[in-house]
């Protein structure tokens, strides 16, 4: 397959009932992604379900129910191009469980469209932005919706952009580099065609300002690291492991090892086939979501969380680790002890804070007190941490890509960091 234009994988993120969903549907529409028959037929259904108004946000949904019944690879990714770039929107927006998806979503994207409603910056908006920063987004889109409900009124705008960037500045953003564009999704204002009603703005529109947009370095120099999101039997193929790779190339019959495997101690194979967006491919790059079946694994070997390497470079399983992080949303204190679960990656597994070494200031990174008794919300904290099973986790200086992670706890995100140092396990 001839590689075309760079790839970009964009992850839509913000709070609750900003029009995520409602803009992404929009956009897919509006610029020939979704026909004029599809969409006829979700609002009817969206009418039907006394959803009037949400047939934009069916796009997404609906498309996930077709891939339900019908085994493809791709799972909630959905691609569309641009005069510069193809690009993958990942995950549906609209998840029940959104916080858990757009962990996995930010940890692969290049880029984010953070859509903020015509009331500013809320709580949810703060978490979805640090934990994009956490996740190493550089580059971010704020497409400020319903500017209908403030009759398209510029100071509202530039109210919300002031309050935007105040908060993404917080974070770590590069306010001057991020691209701010006023729109109405529902009714189409500034997605694909530039609006008339707001004649003050002459920005891009949203599907412009995706266009600006660059393309990252891909870490093909790494070694090989692609961490697995599903495996799938499928017949007449055999198991077939599903996953973004994230550094170095993997080519069809390559020896790989997915580590830490069923037992823990790795399973090795080798690769015979390569395909994204149901078309073969001899290799795959960072970035690329693959499906690819490997001779000599079955679908008990393998899991979600498992990482694929060269037989000659495998993953690193750490028995502890240390890691940088950031409190971001705890009801009282962390103390030694906790044992929250870690997202890294694709993998979701407890593990315990058994040192906390160092509080450190966030902005600056100076160290504020040695052993501290406990940290709390806005500390930032060198922790030692103990994994309650197999990990496969780098550091920060040889694999940033699989060193970052949030840390859960019932239903919400607390912390979030990278991994600094480990203790590698003999395999």
């Amino acid at each position: 397959m001839a590689k075309g234009k760079p790839h970009l994988n964009i992850v839509f993120i913000g709070h609750v009932d900003h029009g995520k969903s409602t803009t992404v549907g929009r956009l897919l529409f509006d610029t020939g992604n979704v026909d004029e028959q599809s969409m006829r037929k979700l609002k009817e259904k969206a009418e039907e379900l006394g959803k009037g108004g949400f047939e934009f946000a069916f796009v997404m949904d609906n498309l996930k129910e077709e891939r339900e019944r019908g085994v493809t690879i791709d799972l909630s990714h959905k691609k569309f191009t641009s005069p510069k770039f193809d690009f993958t929107i990942i995950d549906a927006p609209g998840h029940r469980d959104f916080i858990k998806n757009m962990i996995t979503g930010a940890s692969q994207a290049d880029a984010a469209v953070l859509v903020i409603g015509s009331e500013g910056v809320q709580a949810q908006t703060k978490e979805h932005a640090f934990l994009a920063r956490t996740f190493g987004i550089t580059q971010l889109i704020v497409a400020c919706n319903k500017m209908d409900l403030n009759k398209y009124d510029q100071a509202k705008f530039e109210a919300a952009k002031k309050e935007a960037s105040t908060l993404l500045q917080s974070v770590g953003f590069k306010v001057d580099k991020v691209q701010f564009v006023p729109l109405a999704s529902y009714l189409g204002e500034n997605i694909a065609k530039k609006s008339d009603k707001m004649p003050w703005y002459t920005g891009p529109t949203l599907f412009e300002a995706l266009d600006n947009l660059t393309a990252p370095e891909k870490p093909t120099n790494l070694p090989l690291r692609l961490p697995l999101q599903d495996v799938y039997n499928i017949t007449g193929i055999g198991v077939v492991p599903v996953g973004r790779v994230e550094t170095g190339i993997v080519k069809v019959g390559d020896k790989v090892v997915a580590v830490p495997g069923r037992e823990g101690k790795g399973i090795t194979g080798e690769v015979k086939t390569i395909e994204m967006h149901h078309e073969q491919l001899q290799q795959a790059e960072p970035g690329d979501n693959i499906g690819f079946n490997i001779r000599g694994m079955t679908k008990q070997d393998i899991t979600r969380g498992d990482v694929i390497g060269h037989t000659d470079n495998w993953p690193t399983v750490a028995t502890e680790f240390e890691a940088q992080i950031i409190v971001l949303n705890h009801p009282t204190v962390i103390t030694i002890g906790y044992t929250p679960v870690f997202h890294i990656h694709t993998a979701q597994i407890a593990c315990q804070i058994t040192a906390i070494k160092k509080k450190l200031n966030p902005a600056t990174g100076e160290t504020l007190a040695e052993n501290p008794d406990f940290i709390k919300n806005g500390d930032a904290a060198i922790v030692q941490i103990k994994p309650m099973q197999p990990l496969v986790i780098e550091k920060k200086a040889d694999i940033p890509q699989l060193a970052r992670f949030a840390i859960r706890d019932s239903g919400a995100t607390v912390a979030a960091g990278m991994c600094t140092n480990l203790v590698k396990k003999a395999m």
